[in-house]
């Protein structure tokens, strides 16, 4: 009898010590991706963001209205810099572009093109995850006078790139996401969320297999209610179809970044129906769990004089990084993100 209670005895401690053990895995493992994460993020800058967006807000892009040879410029600006990159295009070799006819836009517009790239997952490659912004603007007035949209939305455009770059030397040093990444620069927001409404109408990847979608919307300036505080993001849309997704978030931010979440817009009772208002939404009419990153609106909104001069890098920077962190997270837990609302 005493030799039965010994071997149970002997079991239970190897159990409690292999479970302590996978338990310590795990931790260690976390901690490792968390170090890397923090390593690729620490390679978006400042400089690089406040480069790119200096020639994407410029005179020589002409206000990137949609389907005029401003926003070709810009479409190719961002295709060669994908190139440079050894980024892929998840359509044949050097075509980063997805056409969109007239057909299929408003307003007699002319033909444009969603500007796409593609990392593709390690181990996940099926699932995808897509960090998208609008790069087209208001083009020219009848003044002649350019709409250079630096914040709106140039800042959501190199942002995208900015992440997508940093998520490319996590590949090149072996370290690549475990789910595939769609880096969707779309055409047509101001006209009516056309390039994403013709994304998912016409998906490169199957919808049912978008984990998530994360959108960039005006992300360098303050609005007047963080006039004082500009460490400060307004989150839209993150709780609204994935209570895991909010929590990853909050999670994120609290680690890594520490900005003040600012959920105001993300009331039902929102008089300024923001989350209706950006590219995010084609995704979460489709069941796809999204977040929008949104600084809110300011006095040069849709003025000609939203240019980069006025906007603050640094946060430009750290709200870029709060992404990278997020999706970064989403591309590489072990299991998709839910929809449970």
């Amino acid at each position: 009898m005493k030799k039965i209670l010994f071997t149970v005895l002997f079991l239970s401690l190897l159990q409690v010590g292999f479970n302590c053990n996978m338990f310590a895995q795990a931790a260690e493992s976390v901690e490792i991706t968390g170090k890397l994460a923090k390593k690729f993020a620490s390679g978006i800058k400042e400089a690089d963001l406040k480069t790119h967006l200096y020639m994407i807000a410029s005179d020589e892009f002409e206000g990137r209205n949609t389907g005029e040879p401003g926003q070709k410029l810009a479409a190719e600006y961002i295709k060669d810099f994908y190139i440079s990159r050894n980024i892929a295009s998840p359509l044949r070799e050097n075509n980063y572009f997805q056409i969109i006819s007239t057909a299929h836009l408003s307003r007699n517009l002319k033909p444009s093109e969603n500007v796409v790239a593609f990392i593709k997952g390690s181990e996940k490659p099926n699932e995808i995850v897509i960090i998208s912004a609008h790069y087209d603007h208001l083009g020219i007035n009848k003044d002649g006078e350019i709409y250079n949209g630096a914040d709106d939305n140039g800042s959501g455009t190199v942002a995208v790139m900015a992440i997508a770059e940093a998520f490319q030397k996590a590949v090149e040093e072996g370290n690549g996401p475990k789910r595939s990444i769609l880096f969707l620069h779309v055409t047509g927001e101001e006209k009516g969320l056309l390039g994403s409404k013709y994304y998912v109408n016409f998906p490169l990847f199957p919808l049912v297999n978008t984990v998530s979608n994360l959108n960039i919307d005006m992300i360098g300036r303050s609005d007047d209610a963080h006039e004082n505080d500009p460490n400060y993001v307004y989150l839209i849309g993150s709780d609204k179809l994935s209570s895991e997704l909010h929590k990853l978030s909050e999670e994120m931010n609290n680690k890594f970044t520490k900005l003040d979440l600012d959920y105001t817009y993300n009331l039902d009772s929102d008089p300024n129906r923001f989350y209706y208002r950006s590219d995010h939404y084609s995704f979460a009419k489709n069941n796809i769990p999204v977040i929008f990153y949104f600084n809110g609106t300011h006095e040069n909104y849709h003025r000609i004089s939203d240019t980069p001069d006025k906007i603050n890098y640094e946060m430009l920077a750290k709200r870029t990084q709060l992404v990278f962190y997020t999706a970064w997270e989403i591309a590489n837990r072990e299991k998709r993100i839910t929809v449970d609302k």
